[in-house]
């Protein structure tokens, strides 16, 4: 019982470090990493509060997939820091100002939830069917509209992030294929008769053929 406070209160500690650096890492690269391992700390908390389809789905997209696309593409696009970071700080006191908002509505929202005496008691199926099963039955029953618009907006990001990485370079080689396909073997092949042997000239000389 002593093991999971302690363990607790170091991950959580350890995705804090973490948050902060992603926001303070002079390289796009090094911030990207530190999100992963906040990704990884966020994951063992879920999993202390016995949430592991959460943690392990954490893990897999975010981690697997998501941050492996963020690193493409903050590399292909080859970002100058030091132009972004010009005028930074000048906005810090409305990001932190933005940031307390945040914080205080997400207050707002989630202690309540920790007030487990309103809360009601669980069902004995509920506890038979599992933490997965249910958070499916969950997801599309009743928040099946929010599901779809999350699907939405991770599609746009990803045509977002084609878009971006899609460059016009002088020396790449481009085919058009509206232009393969209008063509014709007319203007492609040419067939030319010939026939199948020739003599040569010495051969013809000996024979006693013309000079």
């Amino acid at each position: 019982m002593i093991t999971t406070p302690a363990l607790f209160y170091l991950f959580s500690a350890v995705l804090l470090f973490a948050g902060f650096r992603v926001i303070t890492a002079r390289s796009p690269v090094y911030a990207a990493l530190f999100l992963v391992l906040a990704f990884f700390s966020a994951a063992c908390v879920w999993m202390l509060l016995r949430a592991e389809f959460l943690s392990i789905a954490l893990i897999l997209v975010y981690v697997g997939a998501v941050m492996v696309l963020f690193l493409f593409v903050v590399m292909m696009l080859d970002i100058n820091v030091d132009t972004l970071r010009k005028g930074f700080w000048k906005h810090a006191p409305v990001a932190g100002l933005v940031g307390l908002v945040i914080a205080l509505e997400m207050a707002a929202v989630l202690i309540p939830g920790f007030n487990l005496p309103s809360a009601p008691a669980p069902d004995v199926g509920d506890l038979k069917l599992g933490n997965t099963k249910l958070l499916g039955i969950e997801i599309y029953t009743q928040y099946l509209y929010p599901l779809e618009i999350a699907a939405v907006i991770l599609l746009v990001a990803i045509i977002a992030a084609i878009a971006l990485t899609l460059r016009q370079r002088k020396d790449s080689k481009h085919t058009d294929a509206s232009d393969q396909v209008k063509a014709k073997k007319v203007d492609r092949v040419r067939l030319v008769k010939m026939q199948p042997t020739v003599e040569r000239p010495e051969a013809a000389k000996a024979a006693g053929g013309p000079s």
